[in-house]
């Protein structure tokens, strides 16, 4: 049965950053362009292409002007990157980044364990990132990780989350991401938060960004969406999970969110079958399978063939049906 009502839910794509930084697999420099090239076409509202870190912090992404620069823009396409501080900023805007999208944590322990910083330390780098890219025009973005719960210190209390998001939106940020970091999040939680935030900062972009470590990745999402989110992060294949929440997975998978989302009514402006080829060549790229559903199944009417004996199969079944009937009286 299909529930939503047509709106438009903005797909953004997190694999080619928040993904890779998390494979041991170096991928080479011209496949994370090719790969976000390919991405391009298929109707993503955002990108995020890489991180404007240290090469001794994420090894990954140590190639983050060369792909920024050398990939092929698409129109309505933002390419939005990880700064954490001013020299990262610096370097994002030398490469033409269309957003920053910066990082810290709702959670105090696991932002000292994730940033080796305090909030109130990362707030003020933050806010001197968010000012730099303002003189710029460039638009800022604030990833709160672990609003639904740390891993560490368990519940985050939501007025808690409120009042990061106020700040940050004081201090100029025109938008906010909503993080499940770990996958700790549950649907009337999300519906909660979701919906208080809305109320709050009508005048933010709020996107949400689930992990489905708990196999609630998915309901989470559509919470989100019935309380009013219309932007959303998702990884391609399922990639991705957080060094400081042992066992935490990846991202909810693009391919199947949108899946989801359009079997549901909604509308996102994707192109299944071109994400599930995209997909193919993003696990051929990480050298393992990834954990996606629907790149493995297809659509829910993917046609397939029936045996090869099927046409024997029916008439000795028709032909049972005769017997059984009898001869015909006239």
């Amino acid at each position: 049965m299909r529930t939503g009502d047509g709106r438009r839910i903005g797909i953004n794509e997190v694999a080619t950053r928040d993904g890779l930084q998390m494979e041991p697999r170096f991928v080479e420099t011209d496949d994370k362009v090719a790969l976000v090239d390919a991405l391009s076409t298929l109707g993503y509202a955002k990108i995020e292409v890489t991180s404007f870190t240290s090469a001794q912090a994420i090894p990954a992404l140590r190639d983050a002007e060369a792909v920024m620069q050398r990939i092929r823009r698409a129109p309505g396409v933002v390419y939005t990157a990880l700064v954490p501080n001013v020299r990262g900023g610096e370097r994002a805007l030398e490469c033409r980044t269309d957003e920053f999208n910066l990082v810290m944590s709702a959670s105090e322990t696991h932002n000292l364990a994730n940033l080796r910083m305090t909030r109130e330390q990362s707030f003020r780098q933050l806010r001197e990132v968010i000012a730099l890219a303002g003189r710029a025009g460039v638009p800022s973005n604030v990833s709160l990780s672990c609003v639904f719960g740390c891993p560490m210190e368990g519940e985050v209390p939501i007025e808690g989350v409120l009042g990061w998001i106020a700040r940050f939106a004081d201090a100029g940020a025109q938008g906010i991401t909503l993080c499940d970091t770990t996958g700790m999040a549950y649907p009337t939680q999300v519906q909660a938060l979701c919906a208080a935030a809305l109320q709050r900062h009508p005048g933010l972009q709020l996107t949400a960004h689930f992990h489905d470590t708990r196999a609630m990745g998915l309901v989470n999402t559509i919470a989100a969406v019935e309380a009013g989110i219309v932007q959303l992060d998702m990884s391609l294949g399922g990639i991705g999970g957080c060094p400081y929440a042992p066992g935490a997975s990846g991202n909810v998978a693009t391919e199947d969110v949108v899946h989801m989302l359009e079997c549901l009514g909604y509308c996102t402006g994707m192109a299944l079958d071109g994400l599930i080829a995209a997909a193919g060549q993003l696990e051929r790229l990480v050298g393992h399978a990834l954990p996606a559903q629907v790149s493995r199944a297809g659509a829910r009417l993917k046609r397939h063939a029936p045996p090869p004996d099927f046409e024997a199969i029916r008439e000795r079944a028709l032909a049972r049906v005769a017997a059984a009937a009898g001869p015909v009286r006239r």
